[in-house]
């Protein structure tokens, strides 16, 4: 399954995942957007929300940019 997900890195209000109206996900995050920190912690929070291993989430698309491309596996 594919996902598009809304980052808010270096957020005070995370960790959190809502979802969108739009049928994405925001995901809140305390890392910041540095290194990838914010990366990571928001691949280990879907990981979370959707109850699989962190290696069946992998980001597609949207290294550097706040909207990304998520595609999760084994649901």
């Amino acid at each position: 399954m594919n996902m598009t997900v809304r980052v808010k890195p270096g957020s005070k209000k995370g960790p959190l995942v809502q979802p969108a109206i739009d049928g994405s996900l925001l995901v809140y995050v305390r890392e910041p957007a540095v290194e990838g920190k914010a990366n990571r912690a928001v691949q280990e929070l879907l990981a979370d929300y959707y109850n699989v291993p962190k290696r069946n989430v992998q980001m597609i698309s949207g290294y550097k940019s706040r909207t990304k491309q998520f595609q999760i596996a084994g649901e």
